[in-house]
């Protein structure tokens, strides 16, 4: 469970850096491909204004940033998890990245067949500070491929399609129960409820009768 919410959050991550600098005029799907150290990813990306969902074989993350919240999907389970968008988090449709300090044009190159423009943005998350290429489609404006400056990981976006999506794409499925974690709450007990706390019992009387000393 762990590692599927771990997926999701860093699924949140990835859609918040890669598309924060892009205002979506339209909604659309694009194929993802996502190269770490730990391997690589595929998954499915679907947009719709304020609304995304992220299909990978893990999970599915549904991020809708009209109601501040993100759903973790485990298809599997049939069940599902909740968290909060933090505001913080949530991009404005502007043509920086979130925390962006500096970006600098690098050139034109052709990736995937696609002339783009090239960039290389700074941006600080928290205390720390990040540096990322991008490369920018000339004729849409989407950014179809990012990458870390260290080469730590790269996303790769492919067969973008624009056009409105199903609403029940960024909807929790029919079915699915939501997973919660912790120890539960114990309900306060009512006064009528509380036990009643027994008095000592008197030790009970000999039926012997005492006998007068007679010396």
């Amino acid at each position: 469970m762990q590692t599927i919410a771990k997926v999701g959050v860093l699924g949140l991550i990835t859609l918040l850096f890669v598309f924060g600098g892009i205002a979506t005029a339209q909604d659309f799907s694009v194929d993802m491909v996502s190269t770490t150290k730990g391997g690589v990813f595929t998954g499915k990306i679907y947009v719709a204004k304020e609304k995304t969902r992220m299909e990978m074989p893990q999970a599915t993350t549904i991020t809708r940033m009209d109601k501040n919240v993100v759903w973790i999907l485990m298809p599997e389970q049939k069940m599902y998890m909740e968290q909060p968008l933090k505001p913080e988090n949530i991009v404005a449709s502007t043509d920086k990245m979130p925390g962006e300090i500096e970006r600098k044009h690098l050139g034109t190159e052709t990736v995937d067949g696609k002339k783009t423009e090239k960039y290389r943005i700074v941006y600080t998350v928290g205390n720390k500070r990040e540096t990322i290429f991008q490369w920018i489609a000339t004729d849409s404006g989407f950014p179809i491929k990012t990458a870390a400056e260290d080469g730590s990981w790269t996303a790769e976006f492919k067969n973008l399609k624009t056009g409105k999506q199903p609403d029940t794409l960024f909807e929790i499925p029919a079915g699915y129960q939501k997973l919660t974690y912790g120890i539960p709450s114990i309900p306060e007990m009512k006064p009528e409820e509380k036990p009643v706390e027994k008095k000592p019992e008197e030790p009970k009387k000999s039926l012997i009768p005492k006998i007068p000393k007679l010396w």
